[in-house]
Order: C-alpha cells, then structure tokens, then sequence
C-alpha cells in the first residue's frame, strides 16, 4: 500500500524533499513505516529520538494501523520562542 508522507521544517531540510511516497505492506503500523523512513532517510533524527506522528491530521500511536491512502506528517520538534 502507498502512504503520503510529508516533511516539514528541519525534516525537511535533512531529508531534502518535502513529500515522500512510501510503499509498505498491508497492515504496516505506523512503527513499520517510521522504521522505513530512518532507513531511507538516516539524517533525519538520531535513533535515539522519537518521530512524533500524524496520521490523516491526527496525532498517531506507533502501534496504529495504516491504511492505503494515508496521509502522515512527522512533526518535527519545537523549540524557543518567548511568550511576553
């Protein structure tokens, strides 16, 4: 099954697209596919980093199962900035 992958800020700069689509199995989890994705793209984030996951605009669970035509954003990590 084909599933939409997009990139955003740093994952996008470090994996040097903004879209990907990525072919896994039937019944890939969202672990199967963030497994896919560090090994086509290993600069993306150290292994020892969680990839934070939406699914169709939806926070997801790596145990999440995927289906044909989803859409998955990796939500790249958010820092500094103040709040006066």
């Amino acid at each position: 099954m084909d599933i939409s992958v997009h990139f955003f800020a740093v994952y996008s700069d470090r994996s040097g697209t903004n879209f990907a689509n990525i072919t896994l199995p039937t019944n890939a989890t969202v672990e199967n596919l963030v497994n896919t994705i560090r090994n086509l793209y290993p600069n993306l984030v150290p292994d020892s980093q969680h990839l934070v996951v939406a699914v169709n605009s939806e926070y997801a669970d790596y145990n999440l199962e995927l289906s044909p035509g989803d859409e998955v954003a990796l939500i790249p990590p958010v820092s500094g900035g103040s709040c006066d």
